[in-house]
């Protein structure tokens, strides 16, 4: 068997502070939050990633996202609330079980978002169609 500190923390062999807890899935308080009230919300089965969580199970977790999402911004008194998932090391995952991370967010928090920058002449169309090839 692997090493996986989320499923650890499903089986109770790590201690958490949950928030939410179903047969799929499980919400925790993130130990390293972008602000206070920051959950993980993890499927109890072990997925490592967006790409191999079968559509049910997806299926599922969007409400749970919304539910907790709306829970932690009124726990905290929080004025947005951003929601990720980093899928492949590159993207920034560090635990390799999926993961959605529900964040409160505040004016000045002082956390950043990501630089965006615009396609040059006549390259959003080229890739927008690389991308149409893989839709099926």
């Amino acid at each position: 068997m692997f090493d996986c500190v989320f499923c650890k923390i499903i089986k109770k062999e790590i201690p958490a502070d949950v928030v939410y807890e179903d047969e799929n899935f499980l919400g925790f308080l993130d130990i390293t939050p972008i602000n206070p009230g920051h959950i993980l919300l993890v499927p109890k089965e072990h997925h490592e990633n967006l790409y191999d969580m079968p559509d049910a199970l997806l299926a599922k977790i969007a409400p749970l996202i919304k539910k907790l999402a709306i829970a932690v911004k009124k726990g905290v008194n929080a004025e947005g609330i951003n929601i990720g998932m980093n899928n492949e090391r590159p993207a920034g995952q560090l635990v390799f079980h999926a993961h959605f991370h529900i964040m409160p967010r505040f004016s000045n928090d002082g956390f950043r978002h990501w630089r965006g920058a615009p396609y040059k002449k006549g390259e959003s169309s080229e890739v927008a169609s690389k991308i149409k090839k893989f839709l099926t």
